[in-house]
């Protein structure tokens, strides 16, 4: 985060910005995309970001650009990860509401519509939703992941209950955000908006599809386990007791949520 919220800041308060970093993405992105243009809230625009795609990725955007101007493609010269594609986003993001939905994700039509009214209701910083999972090639549906219906900073430290595709940021509270240059930049940023006494609400509404895609990196368990030890230890500056008692609760929190499809 930065610089605090003022009046003119963005062109249309109303106006939800959706963050989509891609990289070798042709397989999804157009389903992606789909479901943004399906949403029965209509004012948003849809930042994609091509981190240096050598497949179609690019190609499929754009056709859909040229069509509907609400979708903005912005192609990366070096590939840098998600974390540079979400700031780049972000730096021409003009919405007061910042939404993430990743590539091979999908949001189910009145997402934005109901998690934008519970949100603004409850003057939370950041809200998140339930969701299933889907299989690759969409011949399975997993059960819905429940949510808290409340998270602060230290409970956050402790679970995987934020789903970045489900996340919306409202920046008349938080000010820019900026993702910092880490593996789970997504985690280090809800946790930047929670850690000065902000919270987060879990609206209790399966909005979001999350695809399972055999060999991604976030199938890889015991990095993703390392890398949420790092970010204890490394960025939020935790002790190792305090980082061993937080770990054990975040570790069986995910075994819990993993424990069938």
């Amino acid at each position: 985060m930065s610089e605090p919220y003022h009046p003119d800041q963005y062109k249309d308060p109303n106006l939800v910005s959706i963050i989509t970093p891609a990289w070798q993405a042709e397989r999804y992105i157009q389903d992606c995309i789909a479901s943004v243009q399906a949403q029965t809230y209509p004012n948003w625009e849809m930042l994609v970001v091509d981190d240096c795609s050598t497949d179609a990725t690019s190609d499929i955007v754009e056709a859909i650009a040229a069509i509907d101007n609400r979708v903005v493609l912005i192609r990366q010269t070096q590939n840098g990860g998600p974390a540079a594609a979400r700031n780049a986003a972000l730096k021409k993001a003009q919405g007061r509401w910042i939404a993430f939905l990743d590539s091979d994700d999908q949001w189910l039509p009145t997402k934005l519509a109901q998690q934008i009214s519970f949100q603004a209701k409850a003057k939370a910083p950041l809200s998140f939703t339930q969701y299933h999972r889907l299989s690759a090639d969409h011949s399975r549906q997993g059960h819905t992941i429940r949510v808290p219906t409340r998270l602060g900073y230290k409970n956050l430290l402790s679970n995987t209950a934020i789903a970045t595709s489900t996340v919306l940021v409202d920046r008349h509270l938080t000010g820019d955000l900026h993702m910092k240059p880490i593996y789970y930049d997504d985690f280090g940023c809800w946790l930047d908006v929670l850690r000065d006494g902000g919270f987060a609400v879990g609206l209790q509404q399966d909005l979001m599809c999350y695809r399972v895609i055999d060999g991604s990196v976030s199938r890889n368990k015991w990095r993703s386990a390392m890398e949420v030890w790092k970010t204890y230890r490394n960025i939020e500056r935790l002790s190792i007791l305090r980082s061993l008692w937080h770990f054990t609760q975040y570790a069986s929190n995910a075994l819990i949520k993993y424990r069938k499809f």
